[in-house]
């Protein structure tokens, strides 16, 4: 005799999938996090960070010191709770592209993830900035965090560069990284005034210009096949230029005054590639 077919089984919570389980455990780990970023940032800005022991970060949250390391290697770490979250919704943009959209659109759209980190706690990111700028420890865990950032995206874009927009396909690694670093410090520089503004302002508005100008720069081949500027043309005199920048062997290296304006950096940049 035929079976007979099975009724299907209603579904009860414990049928949820894993996923939204795990979407609960992150919400709740990246509040905790904040929480102790919060507590330490208070007794930074009070006692200061040298006399500030992660007993006394622990306790102003309500926990153990425990808990403080299982989310933090050390108190430096706390003042940066999210860029761990930030850095996964980045690759996450990467991964996720359109197959016809620019690569570098795709990194500007990845890194805007860390602008909205910044810019979803205003009070709190200005507070950050001041801190990062008066105690060395904090902003060399900073710059750490923002080097984590500039090597996804050039693993990114050196998986999408075209060799054919190239003289010498051996290039593409220095381009990927001139790329990256470009789009890397557009939005450190809009996000640096932002800051110094007091978090007021469109700052998605600023963005979008200065990733405009990294697009007009580096959309192509990133100024390689340009004809270098004649010699014999007049160079304007500069006792005190905003932007230098010199080419050795496969590297360039620019030094710029931190107001030099950005459209500068990235035309001496671009002048420096094309006379190599």
């Amino acid at each position: 005799m035929p079976k007979a077919a099975k009724t299907p089984r209603a579904t009860t919570p414990s049928d949820a999938p894993e996923s939204a389980a795990g979407t609960r455990a992150a919400a709740q780990r990246l509040k905790m996090r904040r929480e102790l970023a919060t507590a330490a940032m208070e007794l930074f800005a009070t006692k200061g960070y040298e006399a500030t022991t992660v007993d006394e970060i622990a306790a102003r949250a309500g926990v153990a010191r425990r808990t403080f390391f299982r989310h933090f290697r050390s108190k430096e770490e706390a003042i940066f709770p999210d860029h761990d979250d930030t850095l996964v919704r980045a690759e996450a943009v990467l991964n996720a592209a359109p197959p016809h959209e620019h690569p570098l659109d795709t990194v500007c759209r990845g890194i805007k993830e860390v602008m909205k980190m910044y810019a979803g706690s205003p009070a709190v990111s200005v507070e950050r900035y001041r801190l990062t700028r008066e105690v060395p420890t904090l902003r060399e865990r900073e710059i750490a965090s923002v080097a984590r950032y500039e090597r996804l995206f050039t693993r990114y874009l050196l998986g999408h560069f075209d060799e054919r927009d190239h003289h010498d396909g051996n290039d593409d690694p220095l381009l990927a990284e001139v790329a990256a670093s470009a789009v890397v410090t557009a939005h450190n520089h809009v996000l640096r005034r932002w800051l110094r503004a007091g978090g007021q302002g469109d700052v998605e508005a600023q963005l979008d210009h200065a990733f405009a100008i990294v697009r007009e720069t580096f959309g192509s081949g990133i100024g390689a096949g340009r004809p270098a500027p004649s010699s014999s043309a007049p160079q304007a005199a500069e006792p005190a230029p905003a932007v230098r920048a010199s080419t050795t062997g496969d590297v360039v290296v620019a030094v710029a005054r931190t107001d030099a304006p950005l459209d500068e950096v990235m035309r001496t940049i671009q002048q420096a590639l094309s006379q190599r």
